[in-house]
């Protein structure tokens, strides 16, 4: 998106795709990561609460930083686009780890 404050009536089509796309990635992430907590509930399976948490780390959290970032703060880009690979990053880590970690 632009450098500034976009109004949702000076928003382009491809701006309002892009938000939509990201808060879509958001929810079905988070509805996804809450079957595998309820996996790990029904059968005690540390693996399913690592899944859960880096669903949520890989889809929800960089929704919510980028949110957080560009509303609350006057921060450059790269700072927010930092932000959102890291908590990427440490969701696909989780995710590894339950797929090879010992539990």
């Amino acid at each position: 998106m632009t450098g500034g404050v976009v109004r949702m009536d000076e928003a382009t089509v491809f701006e309002l795709l892009t938000v939509g796309s990201l808060f879509l990635v958001a929810v079905i992430g988070t509805v996804i990561a809450y079957q595998a907590y309820r996996g790990y509930r029904r059968n005690d399976a540390p693996s399913m609460l690592y899944l859960a948490i880096g669903l949520l780390l890989l889809t929800m959290f960089p929704f919510l930083i980028n949110v957080g970032i560009t509303s609350v703060t006057t921060a450059d880009q790269i700072v927010t686009v930092f932000f959102e690979n890291v908590s990427r990053l440490l969701g696909l880590v989780a995710i590894m780890y339950s797929l090879y970690g010992r539990h």
